[in-house]
């Protein structure tokens, strides 16, 4: 399980390095175009991705999750700046029920009343952890926070989908896939990156560079630990899927609560506790 803990450790930095940019005056759009290219070279480095002789890849696919990446990741670092650590990875580890409801609305597969169950419990697991509402000087109005968390729970569910999807066209090994998305990512980052430099909006300097690179190597460790621990217990996938999901919210609480003080409601807290529990639905079911 040490692959799992790293995996989670990984993922979880992430989050905290979203939620330091903030703080260190950092471009967050460059960095996450500089994080792709970091993810290109790692991806390169320990997978050696098999680029001669593809044959036909998906590469409607491929651009759809290049465009989806970067975006969700924005999306994703301006929720732990506004909501915090916590409810973000509550949302962004529920996502895992979007690909579920995809396939029996979409392939036609059967729904077991166990799966109805988790999805059940998961949805209610988001609108418990919602912050839906903020004070003000003289009253409480609702706040529109919470669009962020349906957001990255809606983004990240489509990139599982289509990464399924990746992985399912075996002609092309996955690894290689994952380069050529991480590639294509980088491009359409690096294109906006540079609209935003010649409009005079940000300016290409080093530390959001350094930082980028920092956040590339715990985006890509994520994966590769993730990858790593299911290869090393190839014959407990559902423990790997359960404690990767329930680390992060776990762990991610634990560092939003104490050492970013975020402030929790007691019915946010009830949604971190039924999360844990519709993915251990979700996982048993599957498996």
């Amino acid at each position: 399980m040490l692959y799992v803990f790293l995996s989670v450790c990984c993922s979880v930095i992430v989050s905290v390095l979203l939620k330091l940019a903030r703080r260190y005056s950092i471009d967050i759009f460059q960095a996450i175009t500089w994080n792709y290219a970091m993810a290109i070279g790692l991806t390169w480095f320990f997978f050696k991705p098999q680029l001669a002789n593809l044959q036909q890849p998906p590469i409607g696919i491929y651009m759809a999750v290049g465009v989806l990446l970067p975006l969700v990741f924005w999306v994703m670092a301006s929720s732990v700046r506004v909501v915090g650590i916590v409810r973000t990875d509550v949302a962004q580890r529920l996502s895992l029920f979007i690909p579920i409801i995809a396939s029996f609305l979409l392939f036609n597969e059967a729904l077991s009343p166990l799966k109805i169950v988790g999805i059940v419990v998961g949805f209610a697991a988001i609108l418990c952890s919602i912050p839906w509402k903020k004070k003000t000087a003289n009253r409480k109005v609702l706040s529109n926070a919470w669009i962020y968390l349906v957001v990255v729970f809606l983004g990240f569910g489509a990139i599982d989908i289509l990464f399924k999807k990746v992985a399912a066209f075996t002609a092309v090994p996955y690894t290689t896939s994952l380069f050529l998305i991480y590639s294509l990512s980088f491009v359409i980052a690096f294109i906006g990156l540079l609209v935003r430099v010649f409009a005079r909006q940000t300016r290409i300097v080093w530390p959001h560079i350094a930082f980028g690179l920092i956040l590339g190597v715990a985006n890509f460790g994520n994966i590769l630990f993730y990858l790593k621990a299911h290869k090393a217990l190839s014959t407990s996938p559902s423990a790997v899927f359960s404690a990767m999901n329930i680390g992060v919210i776990s762990v991610g609480a634990v560092v939003g609560l104490f050492v970013f003080n975020e402030r929790l409601s007691l019915l946010n807290k009830i949604g971190i506790g039924l999360a844990i529990i519709a993915i251990i639905i979700i996982t048993y079911s599957q498996y």
